[in-house]
């Protein structure tokens, strides 16, 4: 019994790959937004802006960087949430370590 379980999974299995082709998809084709949660000119706006260009090198495509400043990132984070869910905004998270 166990055996022919297994033989009609395995044929299942030959159907759905074949029958459900995978098509690779250009990425990025339209620009890219980055959003930072602090004001520009502080160090993480920097290094955002320097993650930015070499992004543009590489994906061939511009990489607007948006700062949204204001209640501790709540509201950067909060723009980034609204976003649609495609992979063409990003938000910069920051992290903070008592030591």
């Amino acid at each position: 019994m166990f055996r022919r379980f297994a033989i009609a999974g395995a044929f299942l299995a030959a159907i759905f790959t074949r029958a459900l082709p995978v098509a690779a998809q250009d990425y990025p084709t339209r620009p890219i937004t980055m959003i930072v949660p602090l004001p520009p000119g502080i160090g993480t706006d920097a290094v955002t802006r320097t993650i930015a260009d070499h992004m543009k090198v590489s994906l061939g495509q511009p990489v607007v960087v948006e700062n949204v400043s204001g209640a501790g990132g709540t509201v950067a984070t909060a723009r980034a949430m609204r976003a649609t869910p495609d992979g063409y905004t990003l938000s910069i998270a920051l992290s903070a370590r008592m030591w």
